[in-house]
């Protein structure tokens, strides 16, 4: 059966056997999918090897600086709101709420380039690029899973970007719980009948 008539599953499964099979050097493989065999094999990139261990542990000590600045962040939140919340203007008007999430937002703005700015100094760091710029911009792509793939790294650093997208993806997670929690707090200052 031709791969055109493969459905994306079946690609997809396709898609992990080749991966599965560059990581152990196979040269061909057979799969099956759905009782159809066939022979898995790739002409891109079957000689090259992958590091694994120094991107991994590299990329371990970047999601720990990520996290100490996303701890920063979220201090500074909720040192803000419990500010805001003394001085009575928390829940006071919706003008008020909404300049309090803006700030909120405009918090976790800021410690997601910063961490986008250590993962590029990282790749720099690694030589991976010579400039700051399309360091930047590679690890804003990464850490955001948009994905271009317009810059790709070195096969010895590669496994950095799927770090940094987790990372991204993990640290997004962490603002947008941030954010709900601070608009949870001001609906429940601002209407009574809510409390409970």
């Amino acid at each position: 059966m031709p791969a055109s008539w493969l459905g994306g599953f079946e690609m997809g499964v396709v898609y992990f056997a080749l991966s599965f099979q560059n990581m152990f050097s196979v040269r061909a493989m057979p799969v099956m999918l759905l009782g159809i065999t066939s022979i898995a094999s790739t002409n891109v990139a079957q000689d090259q090897q992958f590091a694994i261990l120094s991107p991994l542990l590299v990329g371990v000590g970047a999601f720990v600086c990520t996290i100490f600045v996303h701890a920063l962040a979220l201090g500074a939140t909720i040192n803000f709101v419990r500010y805001e919340r003394k001085r009575g203007r928390a829940g006071a008007g919706a003008l008020i709420d909404l300049a309090i999430v803006a700030a909120v937002i405009s918090f976790a703005f800021v410690a997601h380039l910063i961490e986008i700015g250590l993962w590029a100094l990282l790749l720099v760091i690694c030589g991976e690029f010579q400039g700051l710029g399309i360091a930047y911009y590679c690890s804003a792509v990464n850490y955001s899973t948009l994905g271009y793939g317009d810059v790709l790294l070195t096969p010895s650093w590669r496994l950095l970007g799927p770090l940094e997208a987790t990372n991204g993806a993990l640290m997004f997670g962490v603002s947008a719980a941030m954010v709900f929690a601070v608009i949870q707090r001001l609906v429940l200052a601002r209407f009574e009948d809510l409390r409970n």
